[in-house]
């Protein structure tokens, strides 16, 4: 290389430009990987302690093993909650429950404004835990909302039941009860009775679906249409060559 003539270093990326990107890269892969482990964990840990603020207060002091040990027991309300739920629906299986039960029911519905508190959450519970809801919330599906051309994700809650049906159902048209969650929260939303033929069931389940919602459509779950079959390669042919 001459004075004249001098080589100059390729335009591109250094050696420093190269170590910081791959730095990043590998500080982003943390990220993924800590983040849904440590944001799992905080909530986990988040419910127990509200459970055990809940719970411990109201166990005797001398029960509580917080009473003998020099740090407090982490879990400890959620363990005796779930022993006094379950003894609770035991207890409630034999004649002398279902009494007391009915009993406490009377007096509850005989009590202006919790009655109807007391009576929507039975049902409610009844319907979620006791599978009497069938296939309740088993279904995502698109519908036009909220104009024509734009599309939302909503999940089918039930077939649309009671007077609610009888009155804006047409030559026998099937309608069905759907919930429209928001992002990216899908706690609130929107309740709606739409016509099953106006939507488009999907084939993601109700988890992917729900991730769908949360992330604001950056987690979408892999798809593959069930049509598309696989198609062998095609046999080789073979010639039959002439002799010489």
């Amino acid at each position: 290389m001459s004075l004249q003539d001098p080589q100059l270093p390729p335009v591109g990326e250094t050696g420093g430009s190269r170590l910081i990107k791959r730095l990043r890269n590998y500080f982003l892969t943390g990220l993924v990987i800590a983040a849904p482990i440590s944001i799992t964990i905080y909530l986990t840990w988040s419910l127990i302690k509200w459970i055990d603020g809940w719970v411990k207060p109201v166990i005797p002091l001398e029960y509580s093993p917080d009473a003998y040990l020099p740090f407090s027991v982490p879990g400890f309300g959620v363990f005796v909650a779930v022993v006094a739920l379950t003894l609770l629906g035991f207890l409630t299986a034999n004649f002398v429950g279902r009494s007391l039960v009915r009993f406490g029911e009377q007096l509850l519905n005989h009590t202006p404004l919790v009655r109807n508190l007391y009576s929507a959450l039975k049902q409610l519970f009844e319907t979620v835990l006791s599978g009497k809801g069938g296939k309740s919330f088993q279904k995502a599906a698109l519908f036009e909302f909220p104009r024509k051309g734009v599309w939302s994700i909503v999940f089918i809650a039930t077939e649309t039941k009671g007077e609610i049906r009888q009155r804006i159902s047409e030559n026998g048209e099937e309608w069905v009860t759907v919930f429209l969650p928001p992002t990216p929260a899908p706690t609130a939303g929107f309740m709606m009775f739409v016509r099953r033929s106006e939507l488009i069931e999907l084939d993601m389940t109700v988890e992917e679906a729900a991730k769908l919602v949360i992330s604001a459509g950056l987690v979408a779950p892999d798809y593959e249409p069930p049509d598309r079959v696989p198609v062998d390669p095609p046999a080789p042919v073979l010639t039959r060559r002439s002799g010489g």
